[in-house]
């Protein structure tokens, strides 16, 4: 199959393109680089001895995309491509919808020119917002609380109405619940500019001593510990998860939403200790108050992801931290610190 891949640089979609290559799928990388590094898709080209396209642009880019995928014509778009930070999202609002709900926008435009009719799009469990019950399920409400949330929720409506119109085209929106881990080979892996956002590449800095300490935002929620719980997915159990929706776009038209989680949950506590377990390094802690808008826990039902596209995750919580630690240990600087001339792109 041939795949256009929109934000195939950045983390979720560097695992995910090494995967498609190591199936034998045709992949074309659209990425304008802004939270990620071109090294990335260097280190897949070495890891999966494949080649592939790369086209330089942003999503709201509309006529750049568009040519882009008249040349490539592909048979599917997985589209990553998007801010992503919450609490930028409140900070700059404006800016998410413009990049995410405009350029999603965009590359459905684009795709109608060159008649490619099946998307797979990364969402997220944000659309769900405070839980009603758990674990969430497909049928829980949406009421996201932030603007990346709404973001999410918006281009999955959008998405809807554009397979409602068109009976030919079939989409998968995959919502995720909380990606982490690396490459078991320790080559690609998380690289955040600036710091972290979430909980796991934090803990990974302060072991390689790039930061003091982790600063846990509460420890009285009513869980195992008092501190937060969440489903924390191995991003290359993510990256197959795209792989099985690729398939059942080819088969099924219209559009399904599918959780893409582990159906259990680990707070925060526990991935400190199971990080210090694999690595053998202490991770200093503080206990800080609660930060706004944090749930108690959130756990995925990932039963509908079984049942129609044969997924469900294979690695667990130490599975995750070893491959974090490898990818952090053997590059504690990220990509940034890659001088290796024949990695540049």
């Amino acid at each position: 199959m041939k795949v256009f891949l929109t934000g195939g640089a950045g983390y979720i979609g560097s695992h995910t393109l090494t995967e498609l290559l190591g199936d034998g799928h045709e992949v074309c990388v659209y990425d304008n680089f802004a939270n990620s590094q071109p090294v990335a898709l260097a280190r897949v080209r070495t890891l999966s001895n494949r080649d592939f396209d790369i086209v330089e642009g942003d999503i709201r880019q509309g006529d750049r995309l568009a040519d882009a995928l008249k040349a490539f014509q592909p048979d599917a778009v997985i589209h990553f491509a998007g801010l992503k930070a919450v609490g930028d999202s409140a900070a700059f609002p404006l800016e998410y919808y413009e990049n995410n709900v405009q350029g999603s926008i965009s590359l459905l435009r684009a795709m109608d020119s060159a008649g490619c009719r099946r998307i797979v799009f990364s969402s997220s469990a944000t659309v769900y917002g405070e839980p009603r019950y758990l674990p969430f399920d497909e049928v829980h409400p949406l009421s996201p609380i932030n603007p990346y949330g709404r973001t999410k929720l918006f281009i999955e409506e959008i998405i809807r109405d554009w397979t409602a119109a068109q009976p030919r085209t079939s989409a998968v929106l995959l919502r995720y619940f909380n990606p982490v881990g690396a490459h078991a080979s320790g080559r690609i892996g998380e690289d955040p500019l600036g710091p972290p956002a979430n909980l796991l590449p934090f803990v990974s800095q302060v072991a390689v001593g790039r930061r003091e300490h982790v600063s846990v935002y509460g420890d009285d929620y009513p869980t195992r510990d008092g501190t937060g719980e969440r489903d924390f997915i191995h991003v290359v159990d993510l990256a197959r998860a795209h792989m099985a929706a690729l398939t059942y776009c080819a088969a099924r038209p219209g559009c399904e939403a599918i959780n893409v989680g582990v159906g259990r949950g680990a707070t925060v506590l526990e991935v400190i200790r199971a990080f210090e377990a694999v690595s053998g390094r202490s991770i200093p802690y503080r206990i800080v108050g609660r930060r706004a808008g944090d749930t108690a826990s959130s756990v995925a039902d990932p039963s509908k992801a079984l049942a129609l596209l044969g997924w469900r995750a294979e690695r667990d919580l130490r599975d995750i931290c070893q491959s974090a630690w490898a990818w952090q240990s053997g590059n504690p600087g990220g990509y940034r610190g890659a001088d290796t001339p024949g990695e540049r792109d």
